[in-house]
């Protein structure tokens, strides 16, 4: 069985996905701000990191905390917010820093969104920090595709995708949404674990096991190049080769 580490499970698509898992019998490696929320899943066998993704510090401490569990056969970055100042810290800065720190698995699945496609390709004036808000949850999201595009390309070792869990009702969804929240789950598990000739592929966008089309940003390379230089200046951590 594998050994899986996800990002954001106090609750929504990470706690499911983490059960779900669980049940499979899987390894794995569950993350939130605080381990209150994640006492039910420890009480199954998942072990628990904690730290605030908003945080550079905090980030690193959660990946030396994985790093002292051992390699990662799959990473799956999940966390995420919808508003506020801190929109591209946990959705786009934390996933990269995870990325360039935690000890690189075979396998690396990054939670996108549909909305990524209205984001703005645009990395000037970007306040990375979260100090001030400068940019909206279908920015981050398109960066965040590009994120894991760029990693496919720079690591063709390692497979790398994005997923689009679809309008699911979570907390961030609201409880109309109309997507499958059990379809919302399924897809970054079998990228994670699965021998499916087609989840051992890379690069791919992905919405409920079947390709998808993404934003053409997402896919150029000249532009993963300025994402990934820019984030490396802020964090001060390049991506390694």
């Amino acid at each position: 069985m594998a050994r899986i580490f996800v990002t954001g499970c106090a609750q929504g698509l990470g706690r499911l996905t983490a059960e779900a898992l669980l049940a499979d019998g899987h390894r794995v490696v569950v993350h939130a701000r605080g381990a209150g929320r994640l006492a039910d899943l420890a009480a199954r066998g998942a072990d628990v990191v904690t730290g605030d993704l908003a945080d550079l510090g905090q980030t690193r401490g959660v990946a030396e905390q994985v790093n002292r569990l051992g390699r990662m056969d799959a990473v799956i970055h999940n966390a995420g917010v919808m508003t506020g100042p801190t929109v591209l810290p946990v959705n786009v800065v934390a996933p990269y820093l995870l990325t360039a720190l935690v000890t690189t698995p075979p396998r690396l699945v990054y939670l996108s969104s549909g909305m990524h496609r209205g984001g703005r390709p645009e990395l000037d004036g970007l306040d990375w920090s979260g100090a001030r808000p400068t940019a909206s949850y279908s920015d981050s999201k398109l960066l965040l595709t590009t994120l894991a595009a760029a990693v496919a390309r720079r690591w063709p070792r390692v497979r790398s995708n994005a997923v689009d869990p679809g309008w699911v009702p979570t907390r961030m969804g609201g409880p109309g949404a109309p997507d499958d929240l059990q379809l919302g789950a399924a897809t970054q598990a079998w990228l994670a674990t699965s021998d499916d000739p087609q989840a051992t592929t890379t690069g791919g966008y992905w919405f409920h096991r079947r390709h998808a089309d993404r934003h053409p940003a997402a896919g150029d390379p000249d532009f993963q190049d300025r994402l990934l230089d820019a984030l490396a200046a802020h964090t001060g951590t390049p991506l390694p080769e």
